[in-house]
């Protein structure tokens, strides 16, 4: 089983492996080497406990200095943490900036701790199992080892149909949880016996500041996020849209550095698809930074796509993965670890759902979220019934006295799009090829900045991300902040459309898809897959075929997405 375990996460770590054993408590580590590439391997061991992590500790030096009498074993960002520990029991993980998943075994008291960042950027999964509870980074090691039976949760299948993600702590897989973002599990002989938790966002009332003062502390805060995010002993670039994130991380990162930037930018070879790689290079010649593109075809995802699917084990029907997973795959070949600019949105409200959401009912504001993929289009054998249930419990817990309209939604975002698409997006599309991605906006001291900042300074004239828009405008007006935004988005609409009566056979024949579908109705949504409703419900169709047959029936992604589909 321990082997089992070390090698289905093997491409989390490929530059080495450690465990240690002791009674019947078992810590595996597989190693992607980033920061003290010669003392830091794992487990780390400190009197009578011992520590494994996935993540970065960004204020490892500080904290490092503010324990001048612990003899450090290494030079490694994780080695702090099992200090503090030591020192501090449960509340070490607030003294934290950073994104991690952790499990520490003290001896001693027989316990076994589990903490995970506040903003969920690393993942930590867990199952009770006989004998105990066993934990691991991705559900697929735990279903690989045997620990977990292939199953679906029909609620959560109904979560990835309607809304493409799964939200909470139950995943889609009956008995496997998420240890929640900013949690921390307190287990002993086995079993939970505390849980305690960390927002990730402050609370409190929006503040009174003037949009200078807004905009100074903005760039102190920004620059040293993105200081501390390029901390690292191997090379680092990023990932760069035509966006106003990353151009924004791009800019600071120029600021920092004394060599040029690497920037990737994907884009597609499809005629009136959105295509970033323009504006892009504008915002890389303005920053002095290397530039590199890739252009990602049709042949290329229907060559790649069961393997990219299979990488999301725990299920997001967000086609955004597509350039994330190739872009990730030419990354490496340069870089060990990547800044993205993930967060961006929900942390200075640049959604256009967060304008309809401010509004009152009588203005024509509404929740988000109330439409599903699957409303008006006729194919599921069952209509989704209680699929907002997840999203209902988010909004209770983020609806506090003082909090505006736009901060509830924020927050709502933040507690499961954030933790539960975007972010397992970029991890399992980064790991699936051992690039460690990195986050700056989704720091706590970016938070503190920009989180409690008035409506007008979050949404101006129409427009989200003001603050952040004015900052770019002062610091890189190359990348035309106040433009339209072109938006992003993958023409896998129009490239099933061509596909379509080959891949509707092909998808309506699918066990799982014949559980929950109609067959012939599937095959008539993929012949007429060519419009945004019915290309987003085939994608969402097809996307749900390839997990189930990886993931609930265990078989390979071997071959393109025709050859996947073809052995029943």
């Amino acid at each position: 089983m321990i082997a089992a375990l070390t090698r289905s996460i093997a491409h989390r770590g490929p530059d080495g492996s450690g465990h240690t054993l002791v009674g019947r408590v078992v810590l595996v580590h597989n190693r992607l080497s980033i920061i003290d590439l010669v003392t830091g391997d794992q487990p780390l061991f400190a009197g009578p406990a011992a520590l494994v992590a996935n993540g970065e500790i960004y204020n490892y030096r500080a904290l490092r200095a503010g324990m001048p009498q612990v003899a450090f074993a290494s030079n490694s960002d994780c080695e702090p943490p099992l200090h503090l520990w030591l020192r501090e029991g449960a509340a070490y993980a607030s003294a934290l900036r950073g994104m991690y998943a952790i499990a520490i075994h003290d001896r001693a008291s027989r316990t076994v701790t589990l903490t995970r960042d506040p903003f969920g950027i690393k993942p930590l999964y867990y199952a009770q199992v006989p004998g105990g509870i066993a934990f691991a980074s991705e559900p697929q090691a735990l279903l690989t080892a045997g620990l977990v039976q292939r199953r679906v949760r029909a609620a959560a299948r109904d979560e990835v149909l309607q809304i493409q993600f799964t939200t909470g702590a139950e995943t889609i897989i009956p008995g496997i949880f998420r240890v929640l973002p900013g949690e921390t599990l307190h287990c002993r002989d086995g079993q939970i016996v505390e849980r305690t938790r960390i927002a990730a966002l402050p609370d409190g009332p929006p503040e009174v500041i003037s949009q200078d003062a807004a905009l100074v502390r903005l760039d102190r805060a920004l620059e040293e996020s993105v200081d501390l995010h390029q901390r690292s002993d191997v090379p680092y670039g990023m990932f760069l849209s035509g966006g106003i994130d990353s151009a924004t991380l791009l800019t600071l990162m120029a600021r920092l550095n004394d060599t040029p930037v690497l920037a990737f930018t994907a884009g597609f070879a499809h005629p009136g698809a959105a295509d970033e790689r323009e504006q892009a290079a504008v915002v890389a010649r303005a920053c002095g930074a290397r530039h590199e593109t890739i252009e990602v075809t049709e042949a290329m995802v229907w060559r790649h796509l069961p393997e990219i699917v299979a990488c999301l084990d725990d299920p997001v029907a967000d086609y955004a993965i597509i350039p994330t997973w190739f872009l990730a795959r030419r990354a490496v070949q340069d870089v060990k670890v990547v800044l993205s600019g993930e967060g961006g949105d929900e942390i200075f409200g640049g959604y256009g759902r967060y304008r309809t959401a401010m509004r009152p009912w009588w203005l024509g504001g509404k929740a988000m979220r109330t439409r599903g993929n699957f409303d008006r289009v006729s194919v599921l054998r069952e209509q989704p019934g209680a699929w907002r249930d997840g999203m209902l419990a988010a909004e209770a817990q983020a609806t506090r006295p003082g909090r505006t309209r736009l901060m509830v939604a924020q927050e709502i975002d933040v507690a499961d799009w954030l933790a539960n698409d975007l972010l397992i997006k970029i991890d399992r599309g980064l790991m699936a090829h051992a690039v460690e991605g990195r986050t700056p906006f989704l720091d706590k001291g970016v938070a503190q900045a920009a989180f409690l900042l008035p409506d007008a300074l979050k949404v101006h004239n129409g427009m989200g991300k003001w603050i952040l828009r004015k900052w770019l405008e002062q610091n890189c007006p190359a990348a035309q902040p106040f433009a339209p935004k072109q938006g992003f988005t993958v023409p896998i609409g129009q490239w099933i459309g061509n596909q379509g009566a080959r891949l509707g056979k092909l998808v309506a024949a699918q066990p799982g898809i014949q559980e929950i579908a109609y067959p012939e109705k599937v095959e008539a949504l993929f012949r007429r897959s060519d419009g945004r409703r019915h290309g987003f419900a085939a994608w969402t169709l097809l996307f749900y075929a390839l997990w189930h047959r990886a993931h609930i029936r265990g078989l390979a992604p071997e071959g393109d997405v025709f050859e996947a589909l073809s052995r029943i």
